[in-house]
């Protein structure tokens, strides 16, 4: 699968694929392979993805294409 808003929002803030390796802690090319879809993004990596640009996960899967995230859920939240 090809994470093509992946790329997009990052062309479209501007960031070098090293600036995002960095952020999720993976080498730039790990990073490359996730925006040409030679590898799978691991959920976690993903939800970082979608927090970093305040998206959804569903928008960067290409679910929805509504940007904004979903408010948090009352199970996530603390008490």
């Amino acid at each position: 699968m090809m994470y093509k808003r992946i790329r997009e929002l990052r062309e479209d803030h501007d960031l070098k694929q090293g600036y995002l390796a960095h952020y999720l802690n993976v080498s730039q090319r790990t990073y490359s392979r996730y925006e040409t879809g030679e590898r799978h993004i691991p959920l976690d990596i993903l939800c970082r993805i979608a927090d970093f640009y305040k998206v959804s996960v569903d928008y960067l899967l290409e679910r929805t294409d509504v940007k904004r995230p979903y408010p948090p859920s009352r199970l996530s939240q603390k008490d």
